[in-house]
C-alpha cells in the first residue's frame, strides 16, 4: 500500500486523487519570465499576446494574470531583469583593482550573461523602446551602470582618455557582445567566448576622436533632406523614416501619405499594404548592397583590399542612410515569414562574402569564428553610429571604420583619411 502510494505521488501520468492538492512548480515566475523574454525577442512585443506566452508555460492565460496583470507589466519585468543580470554580473568591479586582469573578467562575466540568454537578449537590444517613462529611465540607470564599470579599469590604463572617448569604447566593447543576439550562427561556446573576448580586448586599445556635441548638429546639416521626386521612391524613403521614428506598428498609411502628399487611397497604386513597403524598402537595400559588393571586388586585388572597401562602403552607407540598419534590426519581426526568409538568405549572402574574405586574411580564425566577427562588425557600425547620431562627417566615419579595422584585421590599416561630404 504504501509502495503504491509513493508512485502515485511521483507518477506524472496518474491523475491526482481525490482530495490532492496540484502544487504550483517553485520556479513557475522564472519560467513565465524565461518564455515571455523568448518570446518577445523572437516575435516582437506587439505580435506576442499573454494567451501565447501562458502556452509557453503551459498554463491558462488566467493563470498568468495572476502573476501579471498586464502584458505590458510581463513585458517591463522581463526587460529589466535581463539588465539587471547585466548589472550583478559586473558588480564585483566596484572593489576590483581597476586594471587589465578586471577588464578581462568584465568581458569574460558579460559574455557568459549574454550566451545564457542569447534566445532572449534582443528583447533589451531591439524591444526595449517599448518601455514607457520611468521604466525606460531604469532601463537606462542600468546600462550606464554597466559602462561605467567597463571605464573603471580603461580609465586606470588609459588615463588620458576624455569621458567621451571612454564611453565610445565602453559601448563598442557592449556591442561587440552583444551583437551574438542578432544572429542565428552556430558555434561551441568556447570559440564564441574566444573571439568575442579577442574583439573586445582590441576594442579596448582603440584610438578615437573626443566628437563634441556639436557635430550632430553638422551632421543634421550635411544630412539629405526634403522627398525624391519620384512617388515610388518617396514612399520608400518617408517610410523608412517613420518607421524609423515611430515604429512600424504606431505608423499610419493616412501618416505615410501626408508626409508624401498624396491622399491614402494612392498608395495603393504603388504598394498592397504597409507591409508590402517595408519588405520593398529590404529588397531595394539588399539590391544596392549587393550591387556595391560586386562593383568593389570587381576592381581589387586581393582580400585585405577587398574586405577594407567593403567596411568603408558599409560605413559610408549606414551614415548616408541611418534608419535602414536600425529599422531592420528592430522590424524585420513584423515582415511575412517569407519575406523573413529571403531577407535573411540576402543577409546570409553577404554576411559570407565578407567571411571568405576575413578568412583569407586571418588564417588563426575558422569560418565560424570569422562569422561572429563580421556579426560584431556590423553591430558596431549601428551601435556607435546611434552614439555619435550618426554623425555624417569624415571623423565620425573614419573613428568608425577604425573600430571595424580592430574587429576584423585586429590592428588599424594604412589608410587616408576619408574625404568630407
Amino acid at each position: 500500500m504504501a509502495r503504491r502510494a509513493r508512485e502515485q505521488r511521483i507518477s506524472p501520468s496518474r491523475p491526482i486523487p481525490d482530495g490532492g492538492v496540484r502544487r504550483r512548480p517553485k520556479d513557475r515566475k522564472a519560467q513565465i519570465a524565461r518564455a515571455s523574454a523568448e518570446a518577445f525577442s523572437t516575435f516582437g512585443y506587439h505580435a506576442v499576446s499573454m494567451e501565447a506566452i501562458a502556452s509557453r508555460v503551459g498554463i491558462s492565460a488566467a493563470a498568468l494574470y495572476r502573476h501579471y496583470p498586464s502584458k505590458y507589466d510581463l513585458f517591463r519585468d522581463a526587460v529589466l531583469a535581463l539588465g539587471e543580470q547585466l548589472v550583478g554580473c559586473t558588480a564585483f568591479a566596484e572593489d576590483a583593482q581597476p586594471d587589465a586582469e578586471t577588464l578581462q573578467r568584465l568581458i569574460s562575466a558579460i559574455t557568459e550573461t549574454a550566451l545564457a540568454n542569447r534566445e532572449s537578449g534582443g528583447l533589451y537590444r531591439w524591444e526595449a523602446r517599448y518601455l514607457r517613462g520611468d521604466d525606460q529611465a531604469t532601463l537606462n540607470g542600468q546600462m550606464r551602470t554597466v559602462n561605467r564599470r567597463i571605464q573603471l579599469p580603461l580609465l586606470a590604463l588609459r588615463p588620458e582618455l576624455s569621458w567621451r572617448q571612454r564611453w565610445m569604447l565602453s559601448s563598442s566593447m557592449l556591442s561587440v557582445i552583444g551583437s551574438i543576439v542578432d544572429h542565428h550562427a552556430k558555434l561551441p561556446a568556447v570559440h564564441i567566448r574566444a573571439v568575442l573576448g579577442e574583439i573586445a580586448t582590441a576594442i579596448s586599445t582603440a584610438d578615437v576622436p573626443d566628437l563634441s556635441d556639436g557635430s550632430a548638429a553638422e551632421a543634421q546639416r550635411r544630412r539629405p533632406t526634403g522627398v525624391d521626386p519620384s512617388k515610388y521612391e518617396a514612399l520608400l524613403t518617408e517610410s523608412l523614416r517613420l518607421f524609423n521614428r515611430k515604429g512600424y506598428r504606431d505608423t499610419t498609411m493616412e501618416e505615410i501619405a501626408s508626409t508624401v502628399g498624396m491622399p491614402t487611397s494612392g498608395i495603393y497604386r504603388y504598394f498592397s499594404g504597409k507591409n508590402d513597403i517595408l519588405a520593398a524598402i529590404y529588397r531595394r537595400a539588399a539590391d544596392r548592397l549587393s550591387s556595391e559588393a560586386s562593383s568593389i571586388l570587381g576592381v581589387v586585388t586581393g582580400p585585405e583590399q577587398a574586405l577594407t572597401g567593403l567596411i568603408d562602403a558599409y560605413v559610408k552607407r549606414s551614415f548616408d542612410h541611418p534608419e535602414l540598419a536600425y529599422v531592420y534590426y528592430t522590424e524585420r519581426v513584423n515582415m511575412s515569414p517569407a519575406d523573413q526568409k529571403i531577407l535573411r538568405n540576402l543577409q546570409r549572402a553577404t554576411v559570407e562574402s565578407w567571411v571568405r574574405l576575413l578568412t583569407e586574411i586571418r588564417s588563426d580564425w575558422t569560418v565560424g569564428q570569422a562569422r561572429f566577427a563580421v556579426h560584431a562588425a556590423m553591430a558596431l557600425v549601428i551601435d556607435v553610429g546611434r552614439l555619435v547620431h550618426y554623425d555624417n562627417t569624415a571623423a565620425s566615419r573614419l573613428a568608425v571604420g577604425g573600430l571595424l579595422d580592430l574587429a576584423l584585421l585586429g590592428r588599424y590599416r594604412l589608410r587616408t583619411t576619408l574625404p568630407a561630404r
